[in-house]
């Protein structure tokens, strides 16, 4: 059995002509080989697959080919090393590396270094690799190559060259899989390849995977239908399909179909979004200098350009905002079926032309009518029926004639007790509406305004303060303690040293002014707090309190109640 290679390996480049997708970056460096321009330190950035690698390699052998242009098979292999800083991440991996960069080649005149993966490297790695890096020998190149430029630091990146790699176009990988396919011997569908290109999101080297595995399954005839079948992926056919139930408000069909994408295994968040894609396909189609953004086949672009033609460009835009609306509500949602299936009916909504359901009633609206002084009564505008009113009675049609009104049926209006505002028998009937309104208004409470002087508003302080107290609340009752009521009117002015103690009272500061204003009999007291540090701290002691100070003065105190066993 003959030893398989992966076309990733078997095709891989091994010239710049080669490399797919890339002409930017390979021109630059055939441009700056032959000028004598190559940067010292270079670093290949981009997403995976799209030749990083690869062009490091060519590079390295280019740059020594200069000298032996007689034999252009030599790879000078031994002037090549690579290192996987992945899995050599260390400062010891990095000096060895030192070590070695001081020996100049033995052939050739360069000796290059491709470090893949650099991004891997430790910090103390980075910096031990910095000056050797800066200032490296004359024979030394060193080529870093990274998927993820964020994680290098900036004084590495200072020091490189940077070439950022783009990822492949569809239409690129598409060409580059024909070419395989031909020299395989492989008869692959324009379609199938398209879909594979697809696929691999911009990386070759995914794509030529895809290729190998979808041949195994399939052999030598590569098919539209194989390619979906083993990708698992949703083909064109299903949102053609579902655009055309869509367009024809078919909502059972809709919804069948719909169930048999679910049944085949196909995730429901993956076909909104796909479904999102083909209408914005659609779109792009309705215009022809923006046919170019279709990245499909030949054969489907006909079938785009089709279903196109048979829509409007209305629907497609409110079609795009509804599936993208689904698309961000797919990963909250908790019944995530539902969801999509409400978003397919309002789809079909979109276009549904039939019978809407009419209302039986039409209410006319004030700023229509028009007052009549003859009759008292109401009358509409030139567009709006005549219509009489009776103050005890609800608002009917005239009874000489039935008014018409367009689109409608019989026109009713209710609205009790409402008369006009222009006669003497309508301000009447509004005086003795008031009139009963306010004999059936609560009585208002009447507000006790009594006056009250200091020594009273002090003695009714100090009663509340006592209440306090027998409450246990000790330390709110020394805070009313400690600073006496000023009266000014119907405002008690309180200062306090500090701003916690004037926060405690104004806490309890609403049940202090209910029992005020009862005591009182005044219901327009307020109390006006603030902080003044220079004010006087006074303090009222508890029994325990009062020992202690007494205690400091004279410790013979303590005896004597040990003596007698006194308790407080």
């Amino acid at each position: 059995m003959e030893h398989f290679i992966v076309s990733a390996r078997k095709y891989r480049p091994t010239e710049f002509k080669d490399v797919v997708g890339q002409q930017a970056i390979t021109t630059t460096l055939e441009n700056a080989i032959s000028g004598n321009h190559l940067a010292q330190a270079l670093l290949f950035t981009g997403p995976r697959g799209v030749g990083k690698t690869s062009c490091a390699r060519i590079l390295a052998k280019r740059i020594n080919q200069e000298d032996d242009l007689d034999n252009p098979d030599e790879d000078f292999a031994f002037n090549i090393f690579e290192l996987d800083a992945a899995s050599n991440n260390s400062v010891d991996d990095i000096r060895n590396l030192i070590d070695q960069v001081r020996i100049p080649p033995q052939v050739g005149r360069y000796k290059v270094y491709i470090i893949d993966e650099v991004h891997m490297l430790s910090s103390a790695a980075f910096n031990a690799f910095l000056k050797t890096l800066e200032e490296p020998p004359k024979h030394a190149i060193f080529i870093l190559a990274t998927t993820e430029k964020h994680k290098i630091i900036p004084t590495i990146l200072s020091r490189c060259q940077i070439f950022d790699f783009k990822r492949i176009t569809v239409t690129d990988i598409k060409n580059h899989l024909k070419n395989v396919a031909q020299k395989e011997g492989i008869d692959a569908e324009d379609d199938a390849l398209h879909i594979i290109a697809q696929k691999a999101d911009g990386a070759l080297r995914d794509a030529l995977s895809i290729f190998d595995r979808v041949v195994s399954f399939s052999g030598k005839k590569l098919t539209r239908e194989a390619v979906t079948e083993n990708l698992n992926v949703l083909d064109y056919t299903y949102y053609f399909n579902i655009t055309d139930l869509i367009v024809n408000n078919n909502i059972p069909s809709l919804l069948l179909a719909f169930d048999a994408i679910i049944s085949k295994g196909f995730d429901a968040h993956h076909f909104i979004m796909g479904l999102a894609s083909h209408f914005r396909d659609l779109l792009v189609c309705k215009n022809p200098s923006t046919i170019n953004l279709l990245e499909v086949g030949e054969g489907v672009k006909e079938m785009y350009l089709k279903q196109s033609n048979e829509v409007s460009h209305q629907f497609l835009i409110d079609a795009i905002e509804l599936a993208n609306n689904c698309d961000l509500k797919y990963k909250t949602s908790q019944n995530q079926r539902l969801l999509v299936e409400l978003t397919l009916l309002k789809l079909a909504s979109l276009t549904f032309e039939g019978e809407k359901k009419k209302p039986s009633h039409i209410i006319i609206p004030p700023n229509s009518l028009v007052l009549d002084d003859e009759h008292t009564g109401l009358q509409t505008n030139q567009n709006t029926p005549s219509l009489r009113t009776d103050t005890n009675k609800q608002i009917t049609t005239s009874e000489k004639k039935e008014p018409t009104l367009p689109k409608a049926t019989k026109t009713v209006i209710t609205e009790k007790k409402k008369v006009s505002a222009f006669s003497i028998k309508s301000i009447q009937k509004k005086n003795e509406l008031q009139r009963e309104l306010d004999a059936k208004q609560p009585a208002k409470t009447t507000k006790l305004n009594s006056a009250f002087s200091q020594e009273q508003l002090e003695e009714a302080w100090n009663e509340y303060a006592e209440i306090v107290k027998k409450k246990g609340l000790l330390n709110f009752y020394s805070h009313l303690k400690m600073c006496k009521p000023v009266l000014k009117r119907t405002t008690l002015y309180l200062e306090y040293p500090n701003n916690t103690i004037k926060v405690e009272v104004e806490r309890a500061k609403g049940d202090l002014l209910a029992f005020l204003q009862n005591k009182l009999s005044n219901h327009f007291i307020d109390i006006s707090i603030k902080v003044n540090e220079t004010a006087e701290k006074k303090f009222v002691y508890t029994p325990r309190e009062k020992f202690g100070k007494l205690n400091e003065i004279n410790p013979n105190l303590d005896l004597l109640r040990k003596e007698f066993d006194l308790e407080f």
